[in-house]
C-alpha cells in the first residue's frame, strides 16, 4: 500500500473532500469515544473534531497532503500498529481496508488497540455492478473480486451494527461511484486519478471505457438508458458503516 499511494495519491486531496453527511454518520458511530486512532487516514478527511485523535498512514505522499491542523500522524501500517493494548477508545478505518496487504491481520490490530472499531467499507459486488464498471470498464470487476467486501469485514469483526451509507447525488467526496448521476465527471482525468479502482486498472482499458462514455453522452444514449437515475436524490453503491 505504501508504494501504491506514493504513486497514485498525488493530488488526492483535491478530489477527496469531506462530505458532511458521511462525517455525521462517522461521528454517530464513534459515540462518546474521546480518543480515536484513525488508521489509513490518508489526508484526514473523516478525522473527528474535538477529540484526541492519532492518525496512522503509511504513505509519505498522503502525509504530505494533510492540512495544517490535522491530527498528529504516525507513519506505520495497519498490520503492525505501534500502540499498546486497548490504548484508544475507538479505532476508525475509512475506505482503507481493501488496500491492506493482510486485511484480517489489520482488523485484528484494530481490535487489539481499541475498545470499539468503526470501519467504512463497501460491498464489492455492488461496486462491480456500478454502471461505469458494467458498461464501460468491466476490468475493474476483477480488481474488486480481489478485495475484501463489507460483509466479510463485518463478519470478521463480529459487528454489532452495519449501516447503509447511500451516496447523495451531489456528494462532495470523489469516491469511485460519487458521480453516479453526473457521468460527465468521469471524462475529467483529475476525477479519475482520485479513484483508486481506476488508477489501478490498465490505462488502455480505462481510456477505451471513457471514449465509449464520451460517445454515449454526446449521442444522448447514456441519459436515455439511465433515465431512472436522474431523479434519485441518493443511490446505494454498497458503502457500509460497520461498528464492532
Amino acid at each position: 500500500m505504501i508504494e501504491r499511494y506514493d504513486e497514485i495519491g498525488v493530488g488526492y486531496a483535491l478530489g477527496r473532500r469531506t462530505d458532511p453527511r458521511w462525517l455525521t454518520a462517522v461521528l454517530d458511530a464513534l459515540g462518546d469515544a474521546a480518543s480515536v486512532l484513525d488508521v489509513g487516514s490518508g489526508t484526514g478527511s473523516y478525522e473527528p473534531p474535538g477529540r484526541r485523535v492519532v492518525a496512522v498512514e503509511p504513505s509519505a505522499e498522503m502525509i504530505r497532503q494533510r492540512p495544517r491542523g490535522a491530527a498528529p500522524v504516525v507513519r506505520a501500517a495497519a498490520e503492525a500498529l505501534p500502540f499498546s493494548l486497548s490504548v484508544f477508545e475507538a479505532a476508525l478505518a475509512v475506505l482503507t481496508v481493501h488496500h491492506w496487504a493482510d486485511w484480517r491481520r489489520g482488523l485484528a490490530e484494530l481490535r487489539r488497540v481499541s475498545r470499539r472499531q468503526v470501519v467504512l467499507a463497501y460491498d464489492t459486488a455492488l461496486h462491480s455492478d456500478f454502471w461505469f464498471v458494467r458498461e464501460y470498464v468491466p476490468e475493474v470487476a476483477a480488481l474488486e473480486r480481489s478485495r475484501p467486501s463489507a460483509p466479510e469485514i463485518a463478519e470478521y469483526l463480529g459487528a454489532s451494527s452495519v449501516r447503509v451509507l447511500p451516496v447523495p447525488w451531489d456528494f462532495t467526496d470523489g469516491v469511485f461511484p460519487a458521480y453516479w448521476r453526473r457521468p460527465e465527471a468521469y471524462l475529467d482525468p483529475a476525477v479519475r486519478r482520485s479513484c483508486s479502482a481506476l488508477a489501478q486498472t490498465a490505462p488502455a482499458a480505462v481510456d477505451r471505457g471513457v471514449a465509449r462514455l464520451r460517445a454515449d453522452l454526446a449521442s444522448g444514449r447514456w441519459h436515455a438508458e439511465h433515465a431512472e437515475l436522474l431523479d434519485l436524490p441518493e443511490w446505494d453503491a454498497g458503502f457500509r458503516l460497520i461498528v464492532a
